[in-house]
């Protein structure tokens, strides 16, 4: 009698389980319990039987969730070979779903044992609310750059900082939904927990108030293209490298490796020099010549340095071109040399003006003159007596 009543209880636990798992039926539960009697012991008022079939089955799905995990990006990839996606993208969403067969095992396991925690519940629903948003993190760096190579494919540089700067706030609103949601779930009101704050809800709001500013000074800065991370700029006396671009400050490097953070509401409204955007470089001399150089050394020396500038193969032919005899200076004649390099590159530009230079000597030195260096004559009208008697 004991061991038909225990099959009874069993049985009518067995009857307890959602039909819509199909973990087993009820009729294989109940030949079980009859062909192996100890199933139907209990410890804490589980049996044998159910402890068993969800640890089997819980094992079952986190030794064979690789294999799920595969057919299911398997599946996706087939779906999107047909346009264009980031297959990397796709493959990021393995940890996540990994996860989720975790979440569904320790499901099916509480299920089986028929454990009913309100507490217990919560932790598991709060976990896959986490594994939602963690699926909607991973996914969102490819639907950004597929949304965005396809509106801006002529501006590389604004689709990355745009790119970049809008997965940021959208990463931002993803955390605050999944905590909402966690929250809300845990019985939370967020609204009344915000306007609780009192004065301190005044407070965020005065403070958020630059917060904003900056947030469409970074708007404006992406949209007009004005700088991008790499760039050579200055900026309200801030020279430098552009480091990151984010939603409230610019952060440069400057030459002294110092690094700057400036408010993007500053660097919006405020003139900018962007010598990256450059496709020449200036040179600008002048070359002092001694006095006792003639007109006609001059001329020819003028004129020679104009036609090597001409023929020079890195000096834009383009661009104006100046070599003039331009004034007497205090200890030289001056001759004004004004071109541009066909480089923006610094490191080139410098290897150009160099070779410029050289050619320049060359010439000086060809028609027999040579560079002044600042010198003062003195001249004495007379001596006092006294110093001649001396």
């Amino acid at each position: 009698m004991g061991l038909e009543n225990n099959i009874t209880i069993a049985t009518k636990i067995a009857s307890r389980l959602d039909s819509s798992l199909n973990l087993v039926s009820n009729d294989l539960l109940v030949s079980a319990y009859r062909q192996f009697p100890f199933l139907t012991y209990s410890f804490a008022g589980i049996t044998y039987g159910q402890i068993i079939i969800g640890i089997f089955l819980f094992l079952f799905i986190v030794f064979l969730r690789p294999i799920f995990v595969n057919l299911i990006i398997s599946l996706i990839l087939n779906i999107t070979s047909k346009i264009e996606f980031d297959n990397k993208i796709i493959q990021n969403l393995r940890k996540p779903l990994k996860f989720t067969f975790l979440i569904l095992g320790i499901n099916i396991f509480i299920y089986t044992l028929l454990i009913t925690n309100k507490t217990l519940n919560l932790i598991l629903n709060s976990m896959l609310i986490l594994n939602i948003y963690w699926l909607l993190w991973s996914t969102l760096n490819g639907v950004i750059s597929v949304i965005y190579k396809a509106v801006y494919k002529n501006s590389v540089d604004l689709t990355t900082n745009l790119g970049s700067f809008i997965l940021k706030i959208l990463k931002i609103f993803i955390i605050i939904v999944a905590a909402s949601s966690i929250f809300g779930l845990w019985g939370i009101n967020v609204s009344a927990l915000i306007a609780s704050l009192g004065l301190g809800g005044l407070a965020f709001a005065l403070a958020a108030k630059d917060t904003a500013a900056n947030l469409f000074g970074s708007i404006a800065i992406l949209v007009d293209n004005s700088i991008k991370v790499g760039d050579w700029i200055k900026v309200n006396r801030v020279e430098g490298i552009v480091e990151d671009i984010g939603m409230r400050t610019t952060k440069i490097r400057t030459f002294y490796k110092s690094l700057i953070i400036v408010p993007n509401q500053i660097v919006a409204n405020s003139d900018i020099e962007n010598f990256s955007r450059r496709d020449k470089r200036r040179i600008k001399m002048r070359i002092r010549l001694t006095y006792n150089t003639s007109k006609e050394q001059i001329e020819k020396i003028v004129a020679e340095i104009k036609d090597m500038l001409k023929k020079h193969p890195n000096i834009a032919k383009d661009e104006t071109m100046l070599v003039n005899f331009d004034n007497f200076g205090d200890s030289a004649k001056e001759v004004f040399i004004y071109t541009f390099t066909n480089s923006a590159v610094w490191q080139e530009y410098l290897s150009i003006k160099e070779d410029v230079q050289y050619k320049i000597e060359n010439i000086v030195n060809k028609h027999n003159s040579s560079f002044a260096f600042p010198a003062q004559s003195l001249y004495i009208e007379s001596m006092p007596k006294t110093a001649l008697k001396e």
